[in-house]
């Protein structure tokens, strides 16, 4: 298999199979970001796949899902994202859903119409990690695009009917700027209809310009408390019918349900947690996760 870095995916995609179409991300200048720093980005060649779909035939395992490897593989052409489907069909007919990673810009070249094809050859729970709908936030982690192009752009998935995830990154705002950052995304979030929103914890790495910020006092990272909060805040000001999934390994206050049906119950845990460890117990858990 042709796998330019390891495989990065969701929690809930570990029983899926991988396909690399693309390696490395197609901006790859996220602030925060190390995963695809050691692949540029390309698109596979059609030979590599095919070679791959080969391999995974030749195993004779039968599986319902792949999960494409990337970490933008939606931002391809309609064309070349149909063409792989089609491959993977006749490859791998057992396959019934095709998922992967893409970005908000990955819709732009894309009609509705476009969009319901893709779907009925399978594309299905594509993930965005859309992380904030906050400018002020999307412009100092140099996300790439503007808070006001999500809703326009994740409708068209909405008006085609296909699944997506989004991501909310808590923490993303640093000390002070936790409450903002909650309200604005979860006013942008409202406005869309995705199956489920993720939630992840901000975690500072080495070598990223994130770190440098800190080493300088240009950021600060918010408190426990102040994560709590935030996350708290984003779930009172949810106003979709969608599943929360906070259970990634960034994330020390998990809480998973439905809302609206669930959203107190979930609220009510977070409280529980912070008052059951505290802040020192919390940052204790959180800087562990650095060493992962």
């Amino acid at each position: 298999m042709h796998f330019a870095s390891g495989v990065v995916r969701p929690p809930y995609e570990a029983n899926s199979v991988y396909l690399q179409v693309t390696s490395g991300c197609s901006h790859n200048a996220c602030r925060f970001c190390t995963y695809y720093k050691d692949a540029p980005f390309r698109d596979s060649p059609v030979n590599e796949i095919k070679e791959d779909l080969a391999e995974l035939k030749s195993y004779g395992v039968v599986f319902d899902r792949i999960f494409l490897q990337g970490a933008d593989p939606f931002l391809l052409s309609f064309h070349k994202l149909k063409r792989i489907a089609e491959l993977i069909h006749e490859y791998l007919p057992f396959v019934k859903t095709i998922g992967g990673y893409g970005r908000v810009e990955s819709i732009r070249n894309k009609t509705v119409e476009q969009l319901k094809e893709l779907k009925a050859l399978g594309y299905s729970g594509i993930v965005f990690g859309v992380e904030s709908g906050d400018e002020v936030i999307l412009k100092r982690m140099n996300k790439g695009y503007h808070a006001s192009e999500i809703v326009p752009q994740l409708s068209k998935l909405d008006e085609a009917g296909m699944a997506y995830e989004v991501i909310f990154l808590s923490g993303l705002g640093g000390k002070g700027y936790g409450l903002d950052h909650a309200r604005k995304t979860a006013e942008v979030f409202s406005q869309i209809h995705p199956d489920r929103i993720m939630i992840a914890g901000l975690t500072i790495f080495p070598d990223t310009p994130l770190m440098k910020d800190i080493l300088t006092g240009d950021f600060v990272e918010a408190t426990e408390k102040e994560r709590v909060e935030e996350i708290t805040e984003f779930l009172k000001n949810l106003k979709n019918d969608t599943l929360i999934d906070a259970t990634n390994a960034s994330i020390i206050t998990r809480i998973y349900g439905h809302i609206p049906e669930q959203k107190q119950e979930m609220l009510d845990h977070l409280q529980s947690i912070y008052q059951t460890y505290g802040e020192d117990g919390l940052r204790e858990a959180r800087d562990s996760l650095k060493v992962i």
